[in-house]
């Protein structure tokens, strides 16, 4: 047998030899590609730029049989393979094999409404992108030449999904003076307080934007649209607000939108409300316009479901309409990032009820964390913005096509596999079990949510006064009602700051006592408040424009989920980020609500009893070295959250060198159940390259015997 190796350490790789490669290119229709190839860098390139990429061969799969060959390959000649999905990994476990599977051309997707009886389409009866028969895939997310190469196109797009400032461009200019989407670390050390910053001023769009923006004396619902902007129906089916149109080149003109159409770019209006010079720190800022809900709105008996939709009307009027279906059913391949799915859900809103009789639509959104996650967090966790209203990701996956570790492909659910351990394993451990290359999953209709940032100075003064007046805002808070609070340090010179983010599921009329209580606190200015009526696309981007993610940046997490926060933690935790260094973001995350609800997978019961999520999410240029990046996260964890930690953290928030005894402490009393469907399924650990802290004779190995080599300072 021609082989290299299945279990060894991380030296320099030998080459895939021709005969080798040759015949891996014969067992799949996807491409593949050699250290050697200028493709393979693109191909392998993680998010976390502390990762030293040894793999031989990455493989572009096209579904799951060729998934399953690049498997039986591996099997046969003794390497060990590794699966990498949309998104990235701290970890680095995704390229870690001798053969990367990037599962990146698998990115087939649709959307269904329920049966009569509530069932829905089975995996095995939707035939996969590429084959004979056909799966809607979605619109490109931008127009481009065909000529265009496809690690160009990769380029691009990641480059398109990993644009946030949509989220708020408020947010992105107060973070961003001058329009810089770099994270702080690439700003130059000026001080926050001696910039100035000027209104928004109201001016005639060009044709290659959109804008929104009113005054204090305008129509607050009145949004400026450029011609261009009218051709993205994602915009005028998903904005919160009635529309009216001002007249563009001094024309009044009576603009009719178009009907809805399938569209996943992202030139989405930011919130519509002006405000001001909120950025002053000596003055008092001028009163803040904000857009009022609609008394349409206001007078529906469950204003959760109000939204703008069209109308099958000679004018085409916008009005709100409420959903006909409770929930839908997403299929999506796990090569479709979290971003595009979430456009896809915002271009294809599902049929609704008008108030005034005629037809509408209805965005329908899965349960994702926020942006940016690839889909493998449906099998990892995963909590996010409508959490507590309707559980983790892996809560509402339904579904699921799953290649084993024999190569064996399979179609997972609740009644479709015989054996419901591997249903239950899947579901918050699943990579330690197998590839899926598609995933159903509910999705819930989100025509609105009332939603934003309000951003503080960090003093260490005052911050633990604000922490816990966030603390007791948020107790016994409905479901609806998704809150955090981060720390996040800036650079030498500069301001660290204290973000709070909430978001409502509903209109204003619903979310605004919220608002009020949070921002009744008057330790400190708060220098932006930008919470208001927004589609959940654009919320879904708001973390990551507060934490300015970086790709080749290095990466460091631990998490944990805590009983309590006591007033000596916070107070503690406020004291020790005063010692961070830049790029550090400390976060505390309401927990509870739907997450109690779950108990058929993996993650125990214990685990979502949870008050807080807390994570420490930190981010460094390559060639900055500082052991606090590091040092300063372990503490917080270890130390400072041990009296009041629960177990381990969500599995989705496993990071690079987790001792293994946090990752057992994930599945608590679940733990030993968890390695018997191990040892069933896997029982020679192919799946190695994982969180899964065992080898293949059950004993607990250390992080550095299955991650990748990193960057030591």
């Amino acid at each position: 047998m021609e082989g290299i190796r299945l279990d060894t350490a991380f030296n320099s790789p030998s080459p895939l030899s021709d005969v080798l490669y040759q015949e891996l290119r014969s067992t799949v229709r996807g491409e593949a590609y050699r250290r050697d190839d200028p493709s393979f860098l693109e191909y392998s390139r993680m998010f976390n730029g502390d990762i030293k990429i040894s793999a031989l061969a990455v493989v572009c799969p096209l579904d799951a049989p060729d998934v399953s060959q690049v498997i039986l390959f591996c099997r046969k000649h003794s390497l060990s393979a590794s699966a990498k999905a949309g998104g990235y990994g701290t970890a680095g476990w995704a390229v870690g094999g001798d053969i990367i599977i990037d599962l990146c051309k698998i990115t087939d997707i649709d959307i269904e409404p329920p049966a009569a009886d509530g069932s829905f389409t089975s995996i095995r009866d939707m035939p996969s992108l590429g084959s004979k028969g056909k799966v809607k895939a979605g619109p490109p997310l931008l127009d481009r030449p065909a000529t265009a190469s496809s690690s160009k196109r990769r380029r691009e797009d990641d480059n398109e999904l990993r644009s946030y400032d949509l989220a708020s461009a408020n947010v992105a200019d107060f973070l961003h003076p001058g329009g810089s989407s770099a994270p702080f670390a690439d700003r130059p050390p000026v001080t926050r307080r001696r910039l100035e910053f000027a209104a928004p001023v109201l001016e005639t769009p060009r044709l290659s934007t959109y804008s929104a923006t009113s005054s204090s004396n305008s129509n607050p619902n009145t949004m400026l649209l450029s011609s261009n902007s009218l051709d993205s129906s994602i915009a005028m089916v998903s904005s919160p607000l009635a529309f009216n149109l001002p007249s563009i080149d001094g024309v009044t003109t009576a603009v009719t939108p178009p009907s809805p159409m399938p569209d996943t770019r992202s030139n989405l209006p930011p919130s519509s409300s002006s405000l001001g010079d909120p950025f002053s720190y000596l003055d008092d800022p001028p009163s803040r316009p904000v857009a009022s809900t609609s008394r349409l709105a206001q007078s529906m008996p469950n204003a959760l479901f109000a939204t703008p939709s069209f109308l099958e009307s000679p004018t085409n009027i916008l009005t709100y309409a409420t959903p006909i279906y409770s929930h839908a059913f997403m299929t999506f391949g796990a090569g479709k990032r979290q971003k595009e799915i979430d456009q896809f859900s915002a271009a294809n809103p599902l049929e609704a009820m008008s108030l005034a009789g005629g037809r509408g639509a209805v965005p329908y959104h899965v349960p994702f964390a926020a942006h940016p996650v690839g889909s493998a967090i449906m099998i990892l966790g995963g909590f996010g913005f409508l959490g507590r209203l309707h559980g983790l990701s892996s809560d509402n996956l339904v579904e699921a096509e799953v290649v084993l570790a024999d190569g064996q492909i399979v179609v997972v659910s609740h009644n479709e596999h015989p054996d419901l351990d591997l249903w239950w394993a899947l579901r918050g451990a699943g990579p330690a079990f197998g590839i899926v290359t598609r995933y159903k999953a509910r999705a819930y209709p989100v025509p609105v949510v009332f939603a934003g940032n309000l951003i503080y100075r960090f003093h260490r003064a005052t911050a633990p006064s604000l922490v816990k007046h966030f603390r007791d805002c948020v107790k016994g808070a409905p479901r609806e009602l998704y809150a955090n609070v981060l720390l996040t340090a800036g650079p030498a010179g500069q301001d660290s700051l204290v973000v709070i983010q909430m978001c409502y599921v509903g209109p204003k009329v619903k979310g605004q006592e919220f608002l009020q209580a949070i921002s009744s606190w008057d330790g400190e200015r708060c220098l932006l408040n930008e919470v208001d009526e927004k589609s959940f696309l654009h919320q879904q981007d708001s973390v990551a424009q507060v934490l300015r993610g970086k790709a080749g940046n290095k990466w460091f997490i631990r998490s944990a989920l805590i009983s309590s926060l006591p007033d000596d933690i916070v107070n503690k935790t406020v004291l020790q980020f005063a010692d961070t260094p830049v790029g550090c973001t400390w976060l505390f995350e309401l927990a509870g609500g739907a997450l109690g609800d779950f108990e058929d997978n993996c993650i125990p019961k214990a685990q979502r009893q949870a008050s807080f999520t807390v994570a420490a999410l930190h981010q460094w240029d390559i060639d900055f070295q500082d052991p606090r990046c590091v040092h300063s996260a372990e503490e917080w964890i270890a130390e400072t959250l041990a009296p009041v930690t629960l177990g381990g953290p969500l599995p989705s928030f496993l990071g690079r060198q987790e001792p293994p005894g946090r990752v057992i402490a994930c599945y608590g009393e679940n733990w030993a159940r968890l390695r018997d469907v191990k040892k069933k399924y896997d029982p020679d650990n192919f799946f190695r390259n994982s969180f899964w802290p065992l080898n293949a004779e059950g004993e607990i190995i250390e992080p550095d015997e299955h991650e990748p080599p990193h960057i030591q300072f």
